[in-house]
C-alpha cells in the first residue's frame, strides 16, 4: 500500500479511536494485521500522529486551559485545584510507565493481547455501566484530590495494549461516582501530559534512527497522520460528549466486544 494512502488510514483510526473507550493503540496494531504494513517501520509514526488528536483537545478546549493559566498568576484556588488533579491522574502512568517500558513494548507487539483485551474491556464497560451511581455534575477542579489520584492509577492499566486509556480513565471516574461528563473531559484532559510524556520517550528512543533518516516513512507521512488525526479527533471529540451525556458508554462496550471476537477469529486462521 501507498505510504502516503497508509499514514492517511491510520490517521483516520488514531482521530476516531484516541478519546473514545476503543482503544486507539490497540486498533492501530490490528491495522497492521489488517493492511499488512510493517508494524516496526510505522512504530514513530503511530505514537507522533497521536499529538495530532491532543491538539485537538487543546483547540477545543483552549478557553478552559487560557482561564486556568490566568488564575494560576493570580493563584486563584480552582486554577490550582485543576492543575493539581491534573498532576495526580498523570503521575501514576508516568512512573510506571518509565519502568516498566520495555514490558510494555513486547505486549504491544501481540494482536491476540489486545484481541482479549477488547473483549474484557467491553464486559468491564457494560458491569461498571450497571452498578456506577455517579454524582452531580460538578468539573474538573471540583474533584477532590483523592478521586483525581484514582483515576491516575486506573489508567495505568491502559499500559496492556487494547485496554484503551480513555476507557480505562472514564470507567474507573464512574466507578468512583463523576458523572459522565467530568469523567470524559478529565480523560481528555489527562491526554495532553501522558501522550505528550509517551511521545517524547518513544522519540528519545529513536533519536538514532532519526537522525539517520526515518526510512521508508519519513516526516511527510507524519506531517499527513497529524493532520489527519487532528481533524478527524476534533469531530469525534464533540460529537462523543454529546453522544454519551445521552446514551451511555454500553454501545462502545458492544463494539469492543464485536471486535475482539472478529480479531481472535481472524488471528486464530
Amino acid at each position: 500500500m501507498d505510504t502516503i494512502l497508509t499514514a492517511i488510514l491510520l490517521g483516520i483510526v488514531e482521530g476516531l479511536t484516541e478519546f473514545i473507550p476503543v482503544s486507539s493503540t490497540g486498533h492501530l496494531i490490528l491495522a497492521a494485521e489488517i493492511f499488512g504494513y510493517d508494524a516496526e517501520v510505522w512504530k514513530v509514526f503511530n505514537v507522533v500522529i497521536q499529538l495530532g488528536a491532543i491538539l485537538a483537545v487543546v483547540v477545543l478546549y483552549w478557553r478552559t486551559f487560557w482561564a486556568v493559566g490566568m488564575g494560576l498568576l493570580k493563584w486563584r484556588a480552582e486554577s490550582v485545584a485543576f492543575v493539581r488533579n491534573i498532576l495526580l491522574g498523570f503521575l501514576p502512568s508516568a512512573v510506571l510507565g518509565f519502568l516498566l517500558k520495555d514490558y510494555i513494548d513486547i505486549m504491544l507487539g501481540s494482536p491476540m493481547v489486545v484481541a482479549w483485551a477488547l473483549v474484557l474491556g467491553g464486559i468491564a464497560i457494560l458491569a461498571i455501566e450497571k452498578v456506577a451511581k455517579p454524582g452531580p455534575a460538578s468539573g474538573v477542579a471540583q474533584l477532590p484530590a483523592r478521586q483525581a489520584l484514582g483515576v491516575g492509577l486506573v489508567q495505568c492499566l491502559s499500559m496492556i495494549p487494547g485496554v484503551s486509556r480513555s476507557g480505562a480513565t472514564i470507567m474507573g471516574a464512574l466507578a468512583m461516582g463523576i458523572e459522565r461528563r467530568t469523567a470524559a473531559e478529565f480523560s481528555f484532559f489527562l491526554a495532553i501530559p501522558t501522550m505528550m510524556g509517551a511521545t517524547t520517550l518513544e522519540l528519545w528512543d529513536a533519536r538514532a534512527s532519526l537522525a539517520a533518516g526515518l526510512g521508508p516513512v519519513g516526516w511527510t507521512e507524519i506531517a499527513v497522520g497529524f493532520a489527519v488525526s487532528f481533524v478527524v479527533a476534533l469531530a469525534v471529540i464533540k460529537a462523543f460528549v454529546a453522544f454519551v451525556s445521552r446514551a451511555g458508554f454500553a454501545p462502545f462496550a458492544w463494539y469492543r466486544i464485536a471486535a475482539g471476537i472478529l480479531a481472535i477469529w481472524l488471528l486464530s486462521r
